[in-house]
């Protein structure tokens, strides 16, 4: 590395340190950068900026931001849970594994881990410990399973990643249903061992026939929203950014005319609350550009390729590199800035190892998403703890089960192409 690739980076790791918004260390880095190791007129920066903004794939970002406050306002989420426990409450620790299977049907409708925490911590994690479960089991199981959110589509990680790579969408999103049902599987294996000789929790009687017809009755309208989302993204009915429009018309329509959850006074606050969650997540979109065309233009993401294909020439030592480094980064960045900084600095890597850069996207998804459970900076520790009344310290405790689990699977889509790669070719996608 340069002298001033050095300097750069102090920068940016010096704002990130003292609290700095990452926003804010994103412009000043690039605004130092620019100033003092560039001849390039500063007026290129503004315009590298706004033309950031003048995107038409983020308009599937906002939309799915609007799609899932709208559920969390209204009764989706709650008609959810319940489905899910009509199908696997009576089993040994079901409430638990109704939680993990909640958490896999919202994130299939929101695309955010911030909102499913949300959603469904708020909700379950009362209801779990007034069940008898454990509270380290509550916690650790509420906090990870949210990172389904991110992980089976549609996921915002995905579509930054898709915007920054130029590879197809909805191949991307078809990587992300085997990983998803994995963690499910794999956390509900085990919860069903971890309860299945305690006597103390409360379980709910095998449902009737009858009873399961109710609540997929009661819930049919909820069901069919990914239903949509996903029939009409991959039968080319319509694209991702329709199917977000078209997601959140529904879910208006079903929450004020049919559950009747939410009321025509209610519309402006959720459309207001969701404005201001992505005007945040623009403005980071925005500043971590304007980082990346400094990087382009002074070379870097070159100059990076050289020095680690000089170092390292399996790509099965690459890939865990690679997994490493992103787990790090998970720590102190989240997965907007890591995914709009690092895929350029990345993606002119994979020709060399022989990877495709959809199965790396989603090897990159995976791994930002554990990071909103790791500390320092894991969001999902902090709404956890704030909802159970836990610190961090905590909180980190309970969650180490579950991440083993996630980086289980992390490992066997890492080395297993096929398998991530599966849904796409099976689709015709690539």
């Amino acid at each position: 590395m340069q002298s001033n690739d050095i300097i750069i980076l102090l920068i940016l790791l010096g704002c990130m340190a003292t609290n700095v918004p990452v926003f804010l260390c994103l412009f000043t880095t690039t605004v130092m950068g620019f100033i003092c190791f560039t001849d390039m007129p500063i007026l290129l920066l503004f315009q590298t900026l706004f033309r950031s903004m003048d995107n038409f794939a983020l308009v599937v970002v906002l939309f799915f931001i609007l799609c899932g406050n709208i559920m969390t306002a209204g009764s989706i989420v709650e008609r959810l849970i319940k489905v899910a426990n009509a199908f696997v409450s009576w089993l040994p620790g079901g409430l638990g594994m109704a939680g993990v299977l909640a958490c896999g049907l919202f994130g299939a409708i929101s695309g955010s881990t911030v909102a499913t925490v949300v959603a469904l911590g708020g909700f379950m994690i009362p209801a779990l410990i007034k069940n008898g479960y454990p509270e380290k089991y509550t916690i650790g199981v509420m906090t990870t399973s949210p990172n389904l959110g991110v992980i089976i589509p549609p996921s915002i990680g995905m579509i930054l990643y898709c915007m920054v790579s130029n590879v197809s969408l909805k191949g991307l999103f078809a990587t992300g249903f085997i990983p998803g049902i994995l963690i499910m599987f794999g956390v509900c294996l085990y919860t069903y061992f971890f309860f299945r000789k305690k006597q103390d929790i409360v379980k709910i009687p095998f449902p009737s026939a009858r009873e399961t017809i109710a609540v997929l009755k009661e819930g049919f309208w909820a069901l069919m929203l990914p239903v949509i989302i996903f029939g009409g993204i991959f039968s080319g009915a319509f694209t991702a950014n329709e199917a977000a429009v078209v997601a959140c018309v529904y879910a208006f329509i079903v929450e004020l005319f049919i559950h009747k959850a939410i009321n025509f006074s209610d519309v402006k606050k959720i459309t207001v609350s969701s404005a201001v969650t992505s005007a945040t997540l623009l403005i980071i979109v925005a500043g971590a550009t304007c980082f990346g065309r400094y990087l382009t233009l002074e070379d870097i993401p070159n100059r990076i390729t050289q020095t680690v294909l000089s170092v390292i020439e399996s790509p099965v030592i690459f890939l865990l590199v690679i997994n490493i480094l992103l787990l790090i980064v998970g720590m102190f960045m989240d997965i907007i800035s890591a995914t709009m900084i690092l895929a350029p600095v990345f993606l002119p890597m994979l020709p060399s190892f022989n990877i495709d850069p959809l199965h790396f996207g989603l090897i990159m998804t995976i791994n930002l998403a554990i990071g909103y459970c790791t500390p320092p900076m894991g969001v999902s520790l902090y709404i956890a703890g704030s909802i159970a009344k836990r610190d961090i310290i905590y909180v980190s405790k309970a969650v180490l089960p579950f991440l083993i689990i996630q980086i289980a699977v992390l490992l066997l889509i890492t080395y297993m192409p096929d398998l991530a790669l599966f849904f796409p070719r099976l689709m015709g996608l690539i």
